[in-house]
């Protein structure tokens, strides 16, 4: 007996459906961004603060983003020489989840302080995201937040950093031409 069209239309996504979903993601690239030029900033040293109190959720994250804000910062600040020092406070490095929906921020401040000790600036910067609808791969959904975090971050932060301590940042150095080919004859092959 053939099945009732009705339900030979249905069966394919009835067998959707018991599937399972999609399988779990398994790999997750270290964030870094060590690709992109490096912010020089005319400071002797750059001192990057204890991370903030971990997450109840950085045992599930791949990338928990305390270590990833951290990385960011030796990623991209390098003190390119000069009086002073910065001092850099990872204030916030969070994400909480409630019900289907994960609510993260992060918040660093950068202080600076002359050769004498005194304070001679400050610049902050902060992003937070929301990301709902996790399903079942909350290792995934943990992980691409901290990525849309640290991206966000890291445009804030040379925002701010051009905003507020334009007279530190230096203009990246060029490596010299290499010097010109030169032409020599070689012996004949004995």
């Amino acid at each position: 007996m053939p099945l009732p069209r009705r339900l030979a239309l249905l069966l394919p996504l009835w067998a959707a459906a018991c599937d399972g979903g999609p399988p779990l993601r398994t790999t997750f690239p270290p964030l870094r961004t060590d690709y992109l030029a490096p912010l020089q900033l005319g400071v002797a040293s750059i001192d990057v603060s204890a991370l903030p109190p971990p997450n109840p959720l950085d045992d599930q994250n791949p990338a928990p983003p305390g270590p990833a804000l951290q990385q960011l910062v030796r990623d991209r600040l390098v003190a390119a020489g000069g009086p002073g020092k910065i001092l850099v406070t990872l204030d916030d490095a969070t994400i909480a989840k409630g019900g289907d929906t994960l609510v993260g921020s992060l918040r660093l401040r950068l202080d600076i302080a002359d050769a004498d000790g005194s304070n001679a600036g400050y610049a902050e910067a902060r992003v937070s995201r929301r990301t709902t609808g996790i399903g079942d791969d909350l290792r995934a959904a943990l992980y691409d937040l901290t990525k849309q975090m640290l991206d966000a971050m890291n445009v804030e932060l040379e925002f701010q950093l051009k905003q507020n301590l334009r007279q530190l940042l230096q203009a990246p150095q060029t490596a010299p031409a290499p010097a010109p080919v030169e032409q020599q004859d070689l012996a004949p092959p004995s």
